[in-house]
């Protein structure tokens, strides 16, 4: 079967029409096109970022809006009306190791859309403990279930850590609909959507600060060594939800690909193109005018990295996962590191990628790439412990 009829059943037996994916795609290095990456420390005026001051004050900003209204669209901010609501607890879950708890948020007052978390949470600490915080593919039954391999809950209790997920799907459907459902159907009825509105990885990240609004509440966590993390598009996810929201204490993208740590210019596996084409919810509308012309885009994928300097942040790849890029993956997280610099922290560790199963958690930019296909493992999940364990242990 040749790459094109590969790539024809795979679409198939995702539900999606064989004309979306029959499209040549390149996964020879040899192919990748010429290009300049620019300089996320170089402002629009022309002038180099010499000082955090001049990060902070003026570069930063001014990445930050280029992300907001070319790419990710812009977001609200927490709802008002934002409420809590404990649905259940068994302080015997995991054979005793752990608290579970059931927290409904609802969005509105009259609770007509809400996300449920789902929290495993360390029995005996001595007092409110770190989290890592993710949205789910599955549903939270899922996570027990079919999808249990990718959220080894005891095995993150085990090491200290709680854990808070949700479902997507909770926040808002990943599929396009209009933006007449989920979160979008509820924030913006009666708006005429713009070229720069908000789209659905944009809402699941707002759904990530609406969890972490909870999570400062609560008396079992700590809401200041909260770790946002996400697999593939809820990475692209995780790396937008830290970017905007400097609560989160650490960063994790676990194999995000196009959109998220990998760099769009290399046009190697996923393209902005294919993203743009078979997931048109995922980014505002202004995306759509880079698709094939990655070389005019304002930055590349490390500038969003470095939008969460100096905060630590750890990006992760599979040798398998060729259409995420991860030789793009590890370039993003090495050419973020100035930033981290600027600040006195120490960058990416390594200058070149390592070999898999050789993670380099020395830097305040972490990377590793496994053995494997596209997925979160055990493996991943131990890396990422260790990673945040300098900073919250």
């Amino acid at each position: 079967m040749n790459k094109i009829a590969t790539l024809i059943m795979a679409g198939i037996l995702m539900g999606m029409a064989p004309s979306v994916w029959a499209q040549e795609v390149n996964y020879d290095e040899a192919r990748i096109p010429e290009y300049v990456l620019p300089d996320p420390m170089l402002m629009q005026s022309g002038k180099a970022v010499k000082s955090v001051k001049q990060w902070e004050k003026r570069r930063r900003p001014e990445l930050m809006k280029l992300f907001e209204t070319e790419m990710f669209g812009k977001m609200p901010g927490r709802p008002d009306y934002m409420h809590y609501e404990l649905l259940s607890e068994d302080p015997a879950a995991l054979n005793g190791k752990a608290t579970r708890k059931e927290i409904a948020v609802y969005f509105d007052s009259a609770r007509t859309l809400s996300m449920t978390l789902l929290m495993y949470v360390p029995n005996g600490a001595d007092g409110p403990v770190p989290a890592f915080l993710g949205a789910n593919f599955k549903g939270n039954a899922g996570t027990l279930g079919e999808n249990a391999r990718r959220w080894p809950f005891e095995y993150i209790v085990s090491k200290g850590y709680a854990v808070v997920t949700f479902a997507r799907e909770d926040v808002d459907p990943d599929h396009h609909d209009g933006f007449k459902n989920g979160i979008h159907g509820l924030m913006d009825a009666g708006k005429e959507r713009q070229a720069d509105s908000w789209g659905t990885i944009s809402a699941w990240s707002w759904g990530l600060s609406r969890a972490l609004d909870y999570l400062e509440t609560d008396d079992d966590i700590d809401g200041r060594r909260v770790a946002v993390i996400g697999h593939s598009r809820l990475g692209k996810t995780a790396l937008w939800a830290g970017a905007t929201d400097e609560r989160f204490a650490l960063v994790i993208s676990n194999d995000s690909g196009c959109g998220g740590a990998a760099l769009s210019r290399r046009r190697i596996g996923e393209t902005l193109q294919a993203i743009n084409r078979n997931f048109p919810h995922w980014f505002c509308d202004n995306y759509n005018k880079y698709s094939n012309n990655e070389e005019a885009l304002f930055v590349d994928q490390q500038g969003l990295i470095a939008l969460i300097a100096p905060r630590p942040v750890y990006v992760a790849s599979a040798t398998e996962d060729t259409w995420a890029d991860p030789e793009g993956e590890f370039l993003s997280a090495l050419y973020a590191s100035p930033v981290y610099e600027l600040y006195g922290k120490k960058g990416l560790a390594v200058s070149s990628m390592p070999k898999p199963e050789q993670p380099s958690l020395d830097g305040d930019v972490g990377y590793h790439i496994r053995t494997g296909k596209h997925d979160i493992t055990l493996y991943d999940w131990q890396q990422y412990i260790k990673f945040a364990d300098k900073y919250f242990k």
